[in-house]
């Protein structure tokens, strides 16, 4: 807890956690861009910052991408925090073990999906948390308050009040980032859950939107995000765009190629079908 007193009580690392707390996920060239300072020093006050485990580094090619991790801040007051907060806590820190040991949880099959979108980093990150938006291009309401620790759930869209699916909101940075676990409802957010990241990136008048799926449970189940993720995704960027989903469902176009590729596609069933 030290190191946490002591990274915060500098006004520039205070400024680096606000700016991350604004837009989470720059690069080290960003934040500089801030402030006026040397490289270096901005160097220096985020390794202070990443040893008190209030910022995390994720490398993507030649480039290290910053993220707040507010764990330690609501490690703190927790002696004052109420019970009903508590498993939103226990789940934040779920998120910081994981960080901490990448190599030990993330060993199940990953899938990435990148697509761009005409639209604001607003409007998309609004058509993945609105119930009434996701019925409309994915066929299922999600429905959540998309605060970090709460569970979300894939209703259908026949007044059943039925989910399909669901899970627990592990980060929600309006407008750029939302994470959650994907399966049963009623699943625990553990660091081997299936697990999904919206990651929106503005550029001018558009944004770039990667959906990344991990620890699915098997090729099985990677086959079938392979196919699910960028029907929805292209029903999510029709309807941002024209302000119309897709004609026909896509992941309906996926059923019929693959009923005919079982059969052989005249209508004979091949030995080799699955």
């Amino acid at each position: 807890m030290d190191k946490v007193f002591k990274a915060l009580a500098d006004p520039t690392r205070r400024r680096l956690l606000d700016s991350l707390r604004r837009q989470d996920g720059q690069t080290l060239g960003q934040l500089c861009a801030q402030l006026a300072i040397t490289r270096q020093s901005v160097t220096q006050h985020l390794g202070v910052l990443q040893e008190a485990n209030l910022v995390n580094a994720v490398r993507r090619g030649r480039e290290r991408w910053h993220y707040l991790n507010p764990v330690p801040i609501h490690e703190l007051p927790q002696r004052w925090i109420a019970a009903f907060e508590e498993p939103r806590l226990r789940v934040l820190d779920a998120i910081r073990r994981q960080a901490e040991e990448p190599q030990m949880t993330v060993t199940k099959p990953t899938f990435v999906y990148v697509t761009y979108i005409h639209a604001t980093p607003e409007r998309v990150w609004e058509a993945l948390t609105d119930a009434d938006l996701t019925g409309a291009y994915w066929g299922h309401h999600n429905v959540s308050d998309w605060r970090p620790g709460s569970r979300w759930e894939h209703r259908r869209t026949d007044g059943s009040g039925i989910a399909d699916g669901g899970g627990t909101v592990l980060d929600a940075t309006p407008p750029t980032r939302l994470v959650m676990t994907f399966g049963d409802v009623d699943a625990e957010a553990g660091p081997d859950a299936s697990t999904v990241t919206f990651l929106i990136e503005p550029h001018r008048d558009i944004v770039r939107l990667t959906v990344t799926h991990v620890n699915l449970p098997s090729d099985e189940d990677f086959d079938a995000v392979s196919a699910g993720w960028p029907a929805v995704m292209a029903n999510l960027k029709s309807l941002l765009e024209t302000g119309r989903t897709l004609p026909q469902a896509p992941w309906e176009m996926h059923a019929a190629l693959r009923a005919a590729q079982r059969n052989g596609g005249d209508g004979t069933t091949r030995p080799d079908a699955p």
